[in-house]
This record gives C-alpha cells, sequence and structure tokens, in this order.
C-alpha cells in the first residue's frame, strides 16, 4: 500500500518576556463559548486529507512559548517524517520553522515549505517576539533546506503587518512571497484554498 505525502502544521503562539505581561494578556484576551473555525482544522482535512497525513503537534505551553522546548518537540517528530514532506507554520509557529531551518539541517527532503504570516522580528503592534524565537542573521540553510519555500501575508493583518514581507524578501533570494489584499486580519479566515491549490502543485512531482 502507497504511503501518503505528509504535511507537518505547526500552530501559533504567544511569548512574553515576563510574568505580569502574560498575566494581563490572560486577564484581557477575548474569551467565547462559540466554535473556532479555522482554515487549518477541518478545512484542511476536507481539501487534503484523502491525499495527505496531515501531523499537528501540540507545541508545549503555546501561550508562553519558548523556542528551546518547541525545538525539542519538534525533533521528537521529526523520526516519523518521510521523505518529502510538506511543512507548514502560522504565525509565531512560522518564524520557529524559519529559525530552526536556517540553524538545523533538516534529516528529510523537504518537498515544499509554507510559513503564513510569520513575524520577521520584534516590531509587531501588540505582540513580543522573544524567548528564544528571534531570526539568526543569516537564512541562507533555511533557502538550502526548502527549494520551494512559499511566505504568505495579508495587507490587512493588524498582528503581522504586511511590512514583515518586505523584510524577508530582503534576506531571502529564492522564496516566493505572496501578499494577500485580505485575510481577515491575522489569516484568521474559514478556508485558505491558495494554499490548498499550491499545495496540490506539489504532489504532482512525486
Amino acid at each position: 500500500m502507497k504511503t501518503k505525502p505528509q504535511i507537518l502544521y505547526i500552530h501559533g503562539g504567544s511569548t512574553f518576556s515576563n510574568r505580569a505581561d502574560y498575566l494581563r494578556f490572560l486577564k484581557n484576551r477575548p474569551v467565547s463559548s462559540g466554535e473556532r473555525i479555522r482554515w487549518n482544522e477541518a478545512y484542511l482535512d476536507r481539501s487534503l486529507g484523502a491525499k495527505c497525513e496531515i501531523i499537528r503537534p501540540k507545541m508545549p505551553c503555546p501561550e508562553r512559548a519558548a523556542y528551546a522546548d518547541w525545538k525539542v518537540h519538534l525533533e521528537r517528530h521529526i523520526p516519523l517524517l518521510r521523505d518529502n514532506v510538506i511543512l507548514a507554520g502560522t504565525s509565531l509557529g512560522g518564524i520557529f520553522l524559519a529559525r530552526y531551518l536556517a540553524e538545523n539541517r533538516f534529516p528529510k527532503k523537504i518537498l515544499s515549505a509554507y510559513l503564513i504570516c510569520p513575524p520577521f522580528d520584534n516590531t509587531l503592534p501588540t505582540e513580543e517576539i522573544c524567548c528564544g524565537f528571534r531570526l539568526p542573521r543569516s537564512l541562507e540553510l533555511l533557502e538550502k533546506n526548502c527549494d520551494r519555500l512559499t511566505l504568505c501575508f495579508s495587507s490587512d493583518d493588524t498582528t503581522v503587518p504586511a511590512s514583515h514581507a518586505k523584510k524577508y524578501a530582503r534576506r531571502l533570494k529564492k522564496a516566493r512571497i505572496l501578499v494577500y489584499d485580505n485575510k481577515n486580519g491575522h489569516f484568521k479566515v474559514p478556508e485558505f484554498p491558495e494554499l490548498v491549490r499550491m499545495i496540490k502543485s506539489d504532489l504532482k512531482d512525486i
């Protein structure tokens, strides 16, 4: 029986340099009893689940994340991966993959990688990038690990402004960088058909 191609998806999170800011975040963040609908959940399963095995590690303490902890958890999953894996990460998950792949030679062949609204640095209007998630000076190994590297941003994103796309563009030579007009801010959309089409195109080559 032929094995399915794999998609490893890394979700987002938050970082805080001090406990007071973290507690303030917990006290003031919106809460709801309604169902949260995101493109990276049921929609991704419906669109690609028949063709792909979708792996979603639950990264440690996402509401007060630390890069070192996430690195350990990712590396626990690498033995489960096969060649031609597709990597995807959203927001903090995107900059996490960017740093990891810029500092470590990935032991499996990566078919493609998608970084969706990844921060570039600690210049966000409402969030803080700290606790080890900042990028190294060189991103050369990131592009060597990923022959097909795509970064996606949205012009109406107030969490990770589209200006971060230009910062990545100055540091990356081969990556495809896409800026959409409207993805409901920080890609809080129920569907992401553009990503699905790109992944289906990637799958034609294996």
